[in-house]
């Protein structure tokens, strides 16, 4: 087996390692969650709203790796909205991190095979576009993988999905729709646009950025796209949301720091948990 494959996760099932996952986590939390969320770069504090927390740290669960970023908390978050029973990702791993990409996508993996409905994943990004600012919110309404990584290069796990999963509606109209509902009732900003993952750490150049532009992205970021192609693979519905947490190299002033991010992210937490709580509500209604 080439080391590709087993890099992503084929040396071992991966559904065999979900099912290990899922397995520990049912003997600790009994209740099903509905909605799955992804939580981001500094926006992990939405997690401690949930009403029956119950928190599970990833590196007491197999096949879940704690980040080593700050602003990633590292725990499986379970809860209600409400009488929505929610889970959430109180942080994530990442490719820049050296994990392999099997594990970086086996959270969002966990969520859909727990049961959830539908995901929202959420994350801190770049801005790009003309005329936005840092905390400016970005619906995403589709992405470029530029990241050179793909969750399913490898044998296909039939159990997931399709060898070619369709893309086309990777982030559910239905869901983005919610969201733009929530927005308004809020009296919150709301922006769209594409998304552009690239691999990191480092923060982009402005000759990269300029590139972007050109391919019609209006933020960029290290995060997300493999997510949303696992689940997609799964067939469950996603939508995602940026909060802008700094003008990208070229655009804005001085030199970019991952502080401004978490700052950026903090001062918008208010606004961002009213979102996150009418959406929740919204999606896990139905």
């Amino acid at each position: 087996m080439s080391s590709q494959a087993e890099n992503n996760g084929h040396a071992e099932s991966v559904v065999a390692k979900l099912d290990e996952t899922v397995s520990a986590i049912r003997s600790k939390v009994k209740n099903v969650p509905r909605v799955g969320v992804v939580l981001g770069s500094g926006l992990g504090a939405f997690a401690d709203t949930l009403g029956d927390l119950v928190k599970l740290p990833y590196d007491t669960l197999p096949n879940l790796p704690a980040s080593k970023v700050v602003g990633h908390a590292g725990n499986l978050c379970f809860g209600n909205v409400d009488d929505v029973p929610v889970v959430c990702m109180q942080g994530r791993v990442h490719l820049y991190e050296g994990h392999p990409v099997w594990q970086v996508v086996h959270g969002v993996r966990t969520m859909a095979r727990l049961g959830v409905q539908c995901v929202l994943v959420t994350n801190a990004a770049g801005g790009i576009a003309d005329g936005w600012s840092a905390g400016d919110l970005m619906v995403i309404t589709d992405h470029l993988n530029l990241m050179y990584h793909h969750p399913l290069i490898g044998p296909n796990e039939e159990a997931l999905g399709t060898r070619f999963p369709d893309m086309s509606n990777a982030y559910d109209a239905a869901l983005r729709a919610k969201l733009a509902n929530v927005a308004k009732k809020e009296n919150l900003a709301l922006r769209e646009g594409v998304y552009a993952g690239l691999l990191g750490p480092s923060y982009e150049t402005p000759a990269e950025i300029r590139m972007l532009r050109i391919l019609g992205a209006q933020a960029v970021g290290m995060s997300t796209v493999p997510e949303v192609i696992a689940l997609r693979h799964m067939r469950m519905p996603v939508a995602a949301l940026s909060c802008i947490t700094n003008m990208a190299a070229g655009i804005g002033k001085g030199e970019l720091d991952h502080k401004e991010v978490e700052e950026t992210a903090k001062a918008r937490r208010a606004d961002l948990q009213r979102l996150l709580r009418g959406w929740i509500l919204a999606a896990g209604a139905e």
